[in-house]
Formats: C-alpha cells, structure tokens, sequence
C-alpha cells in the first residue's frame, strides 16, 4: 500500500474560477502553467496514470498559487470554501484513489482563516490543511496567526507546508527580478528552510510542540546542512555584535536548535534524487518520513515523480518494515487513517 500525503489537484468548479480570475499577477503567471497539466483537473487522466502504481491512493490539496494571491480577503475566503467542499466531495465519491484532504485557507484574515479551519476539521472531515511559507511576505511567526498555531495543535491534524516564492523575489539586492527560475529551484527550498527556522526561534515549537508539520521537499535544506544546524546554531549570537543583538533575540529555548527541527515530518518528494533522499532519512529517522510525490508536476505531467520516488525507496537500504512506514504506516498513524471504504 502507497499513501501520497503531498499531491496536488484543481477541483472543476474552483478550477473554472481560478482560470477567469485576470487581476491578481500571481494567479495569473500559474494559469498557463496549470492549463497545461491535464491530470490536475481531468479525473479520467488522473486515474489512467496512477493505475500503474496499484495499491496507491492520495492526500489532496489544491494546487498553487497561494490562495492569499487571489485578490481581496473575501475573495480568497470564498475561494477557500469552494476548494474545500469540492476536495470533500471527490474523497467522499473515490474512497479508493482518495485517502483525504488538506483542506485550503487563505491566512491574510486570520479570523477566516480559523473559521474555514473549523468548517474543513468539523464538517467536511480534512485531514490537515495546507498553508504556504509566508502571507504575502509576511512571516508566520507574528503574533497575529498565534491563534492559527493554537487550533492547528489543538487539532491534532496535518499542517503541510508548500513554498511560494515568485521572480519578483530578486537573487541579488542590485536586482529586480530572479532570472533563470532560481527563485523556483533554489529559492524554494530556501523558502521552506526559512519557515522552519522562524518557528524554532520565534518559539511557535515550543509553546506547541504538538503542531504535526509535514514539510515538503524532503525538508529542504535542513538536513543537508546539519553541521550549520546543530554546531552551528549552538553558537547563536557569536557572530552579532553588540549592537545588533535583538536580530538573534528569540523565544527562550529549553532544547538545541537541532533538536526542535528534528520535530518536522517530511516527504519524500525530491523528484528523483537517491542521494537527497537518503540523508532526508538519516536525519529525519524513518518515522518522520512521508511517501509524498508533488505530482502531477513532473515531466510527464503525472506519474513521473511518483515512479521516481517508488524507485529511489526500493534502491535504499531500507528493511521492508521501514518501506511499508513511509509508503504508508507513518501517515497511517500520524492521521489515524482507517481502510478505505468501498467506491461507490
């Protein structure tokens, strides 16, 4: 059994409203990208490419951009609950392609945002919700979504995480724009290591450790540089002068930095890459570690990330017992997932 908790998808109707949408740039530079996806709103498609993979079911979430990049708040709330309904209803009608949902908020009117919470935790039965890096560059650790920490502890549910980054985001101070889709390939990954880093110091781990993130990426950047990460931010401070101390001035940490970024779960979803997938284990353990693909956003526009990942999985030096956990025990566990009921 294979359990996909990061994979992406346009429901009909918010898909139609997405693609009519002209005054927001951010939809605007994804509806071709999008439009060129079949899978992401063709049922039919869908079906035929994941039929490769047999026992094989997905966690849905609604594809980027951002819904914070739709327009006004009220905008991006309606957009919200008509992305939840619709997610729900696919769930409820195949049970045996669809494991669940993370339900979509949009978190630039945080009251909303916990009102849709409850609406997809209580109503429709989501597993989790989706959230993005930043609110239009604004960071997650302010006081305002302290609130949006809280219920999301509380919960119990799956917070995944997705970056979101644009060219307008520059890879030089001198410039304006990021060339070459740096900002994509790198830039997001930056993105994710970023979030994680503010909600160790700023404390948010702290005060609830019982927040299930799952982060994509395999966790980006994190594991790759542990040394940074551990030895490194044990010396926090050591490289501010005196002068710039509040830059380095958090919550009061009872554990190592290293210890509080551990706590993530993360995917496998590194498009291919043994070697970044092995070391995303090593560091994570096995139990922290999510079958996810980010398809259908790979080359073939489908199955391709998912057969990568499949492989790079049955290459490592893995027992069966640790395959079987992140194909599907951990998400399993974590959600407290039962057996699919029959299609109907």
């Amino acid at each position: 059994m294979k359990i996909d908790a990061f994979c992406h998808i346009l429901p009909p109707r918010f898909a139609k409203g997405f693609f009519a949408i002209d005054d927001a740039p951010a939809v605007r530079n994804l509806q071709n990208r999008t439009r060129a996806i079949p899978a992401l709103t063709d049922l039919d498609v869908r079906f035929r490419q994941l039929d490769e993979f047999g026992d094989y079911r997905q966690i849905l979430n609604v594809a980027a951009p951002p819904l914070e990049d739709f327009g006004p708040p009220a905008r991006c709330a309606e957009f919200a609950r008509l992305a939840n309904e619709e997610l729900a209803g696919l769930v409820a009608r195949h049970p045996d392609r669809f494991a669940g949902f993370c339900g979509a908020v949009a978190l630039n009117d945080v009251d909303r945002a916990l009102a849709e919470i409850d609406f997809c935790f209580g109503e429709l039965g989501a597993l989790g919700v989706q959230i993005y890096c930043h609110v239009n560059g604004h960071p997650l650790d302010e006081p305002r979504f302290d609130p949006l920490w809280a219920r999301l502890a509380a919960s119990g549910k799956l917070v995944q995480v997705h970056p979101n980054r644009t060219a307008a985001w520059p890879d030089y101070p001198a410039e304006r724009r990021s060339r070459f889709e740096i900002w994509w390939a790198f830039g997001w990954e930056y993105d994710l290591s970023v979030f994680m880093a503010r909600m160790v110091f700023s404390g948010v781990l702290e005060r609830w450790p019982g927040l299930k993130f799952l982060i994509h990426h395999g966790g980006a950047m994190v594991p790759h540089f542990a040394g940074r990460v551990g030895p490194g931010w044990d010396q926090l401070g050591a490289r501010t002068p005196g002068d710039e101390k509040a830059d380095v001035t958090g919550y009061p940490l009872t554990r190592r930095p290293l210890d509080y970024f551990r706590m993530f779960h993360v995917d496998t979803a590194l498009f291919g890459a043994e070697d970044a997938l092995r070391t995303s284990i090593r560091f994570y353990g096995v139990d922290k570690v999510l079958f996810g693909s980010d398809s259908p956003y790979d080359p073939e526009k489908g199955p391709g990330y998912i057969r990568a990942t499949v492989g790079n999985l049955a290459a490592l030096d893995l027992t069966d017992a640790e395959r079987a956990a992140i194909y599907h025990g951990n998400v399993t566990r974590l959600l407290d997932l039962g057996e699919p009921a029959a299609a109907g």
